[in-house]
């Protein structure tokens, strides 16, 4: 036989010649998947390339990997410094959220500024990318786009004519003629990342992967994929409003805690230079059940609003629903509430989200959530102008959390009465300075 199976990792691309229930490289259990490869291919070893050689790092001229502006200057803020030849960017984000969108914007910014970019695309036919561009009002001669599913057509085209930018959409949809394997595999997607990573750093194109996520929202493929990239933007939000939001999760060339807020229009994705208040929108102060907190996510401080419903239950278990927050913090906070401040809880059903449709695990919300629920709870507004921030512990104690100063300047800035740790030190001092002593 001239092929063997062997079985590999899907989570960390490590290979083993039977099956087991457990990696034993990176120890997940069931990740084991059959993979049929050639056996001659499987024992040739590569002979070194000419012109590899090991070189000094002082001797090697740092023009020549300068990073290129987008044309975005949020965008750039957020990948450290612009798009750095040969990097190889990875995007994730659900279906619909807005990704081939950015792109494509990011590819007509090129074209403006003169650069060269080629937009592969996989899932959309030409007619179907035109009619897209036409929309978003960036059709142009500097915009040339191919669409194919065959990996090998986009390597010939890094071989004779490399590009400065190469926008892959996306990875899951191409394959390889060398691997076994439908188009979004484990091992296609492999391989043709592999080759493509390797050879855009060749040649010194920036290379961007786009990248399916599962049920779960994370990246599809194996967690091989994001180590093999330079950097890891997600691009979030919720699909019924019109903000979006791009985090950094990976960046060797820039801080992976910076996020950048768009929104949505008919001409595409547009920068929200202040997103400070932006999630706030229109609020009824004098409305029970709601608190405002200033949160920071990244290295952007912003405020945001806090909704609670805490009504009587005819459940045998009552309902527990986080929208925008993690539900089990929601129900740590419930249980911290229930034990410090003696309050009986178990006969309510309580719903807390943040409103805007931004989605945030910031400990600061602890106080804001904790607010918000007992304001719902006895029927009376928060008082006007107060911002919340700061970290509920186990013991009803308020604790400091990260960014409190430029938390407090932004607070200041926007005029409002802050009530954070150095106010408020427990549960029951809250309780008392927000409803007094009847509570």
């Amino acid at each position: 036989m001239k092929t063997k199976q062997i079985y590999e990792c899907k989570e960390c691309g490590a290979h083993s010649p039977m099956w087991q229930g457990q990696c034993p490289q990176c120890k997940e259990w069931n990740t084991l998947v059959p993979l049929t490869v050639d056996k001659k291919a499987s024992r040739s070893v590569r002979s070194p390339e000419p012109g590899n050689a090991i070189t000094p790092l002082e001797d090697l001229q740092p023009e020549n990997h300068r990073a290129r502006p987008t044309g975005i200057d949020a965008l750039d803020t957020v990948l450290g410094s612009g798009l750095v030849p040969g990097a190889a960017i990875l995007l994730g984000g659900e279906p619909g959220i807005g990704k081939s969108t950015l792109l494509l914007q990011l590819a007509g910014k090129q074209a403006a500024l003169g650069g060269s970019s080629v937009y592969i695309s996989g899932e959309e036919s030409l007619p179907q990318l035109r009619t897209r561009a036409d929309r978003l009002g960036l059709l142009g001669p500097g915009l040339p786009a191919l669409a194919t599913n065959r990996v090998e057509d986009v390597l010939h085209i890094l071989e004779n004519d490399p590009p400065a930018l190469l926008i892959v959409d996306s990875v899951q949809t191409l394959a390889s003629p060398n691997v076994e394997g439908i188009p979004g595999s484990v091992s296609q997607v492999k391989a043709v990342a592999q080759d493509l990573v390797e050879r855009t750093k060749k040649c010194g194109t920036s290379l961007i992967l786009v990248g399916h996520v599962t049920k779960d929202g994370q990246i599809a493929g194996p967690k091989l994929l994001e180590h093999m990239v330079d950097t890891v933007l997600y691009l979030e939000g919720d699909r019924k409003h019109f903000s979006r939001v791009l985090r950094v999760l990976k960046n060797r060339f820039g801080p992976s805690d910076e996020l950048v807020v768009f929104t949505m229009r008919d001409s595409g994705l547009e920068v929200v230079e202040d997103p400070s208040t932006f999630f706030l929108g229109k609020r009824d102060a004098g409305l029970s059940g709601t608190a405002v907190a200033m949160a920071v996510d990244g290295q952007r401080p912003f405020v945001v609003e806090v909704q609670a419903l805490v009504s009587k239950s005819y459940l045998n278990i009552p309902r527990r629903t986080a929208l925008g927050l993690d539900t089990n913090r929601l129900h740590l906070l419930l249980a911290v509430l229930e034990k410090r401040l003696r309050l009986n809880l178990s006969n309510y059903d309580i719903y807390a989200k943040i409103s805007g449709g931004l989605a945030t695990r910031d400990p600061g919300l602890d106080m804001a959530i904790t607010a918000s629920i007992l304001s719902s709870l006895l029927d009376r507004p928060l008082p006007e102008a107060s911002v919340f921030w700061g970290e509920i512990d186990l013991n009803g104690q308020v604790r400091p959390v990260s960014a409190h100063e430029t938390r407090l300047k932004q607070a200041e800035r926007l005029g409002y009465s802050p009530v954070h740790p150095d106010t408020c030190h427990t549960l029951a001092a809250l309780q008392q300075r927000l409803f007094g002593k009847a509570g």
